[in-house]
């Protein structure tokens, strides 16, 4: 089994921790010359993301960049903002190689606290901050705050139900939203919930791919 394998699983399968919410330790997992999530988007950023016209969007969270990668390459302005410095050289890196480093920004800082460059954006894309409801509240907030009227806020998280029925996935209930509870979030901030549903995803493992379940969002911001 490869290093880097051993590495997804055990972000897959472990329960998180403290040392998950913190620059440092995202920064060892990413010191590494491979990309520990691939170069590939994911399948429900590309599914909701391909019907807009190319603009500014906030990949928050983003990590290493694959989905802002993807935006980037598509004609987007694209701003990756996540805490770890390393993750984020490694996607300005990419870009320049790809021949798009005029249309890739980077913001380090938290998903809570975070003041992005392209604000206000036309999409802000969450995938995969799984942390405990409070902050997901908080993330969501701060991203909302940077985007224009009528743009698109899309997120997509393991759901609780795939601790039960799927594969995969942080095992602590408590950083796996339900359909709804972003509903409840996005209800306060005043959004036009469009989709927050479970649907099927997966999981490769060293046996090849397992079902996983996960809930998507797509809620618009309401024009002035």
């Amino acid at each position: 089994m490869s290093n880097l394998f051993t590495r997804l699983t055990s972000k897959l399968l472990g329960r998180p921790s403290k040392a998950h919410l913190q620059a440092q330790y995202w920064d060892a997992r990413y010191n590494t010359d491979d990309f520990v999530w691939t170069l590939k988007p994911n399948m429900f950023v590309m599914e909701f993301c391909e019907k807009f016209v190319p603009g500014k969007v906030l990949d928050v969270a983003g990590g290493e960049g694959r989905n802002a990668l993807w935006f980037a390459e598509r004609g987007w302005q694209a701003e990756n903002i996540d805490f770890s410095q390393v993750g984020l050289d490694k996607w300005q890196k990419v870009a320049a190689e790809k021949g798009f480093a005029d249309r890739a920004f980077s913001t380090c800082a938290s998903a809570t606290d975070f003041k992005a460059k392209l604000a206000q954006a036309d999409l802000g894309v969450i995938a995969y901050l799984q942390v405990e409801r409070k902050i997901i509240d908080e993330a969501i907030k701060n991203t909302v705050s940077q985007l224009k009227p009528g743009a698109t806020l899309f997120g997509v998280w393991h759901a609780r139900e795939n601790l039960k029925d799927g594969f995969g996935g942080p095992q602590d209930p408590d950083v796996l939203p339900t359909a709804s509870e972003l509903k409840e979030i996005c209800a306060k901030l005043g959004l036009n919930v469009s989709v927050c549903e479970n649907r099927d995803g997966l999981v490769q493992t060293k046996d090849g791919y397992k079902p996983s379940i996960v809930v998507v969002l797509e809620a618009l911001v309401p024009s002035k």
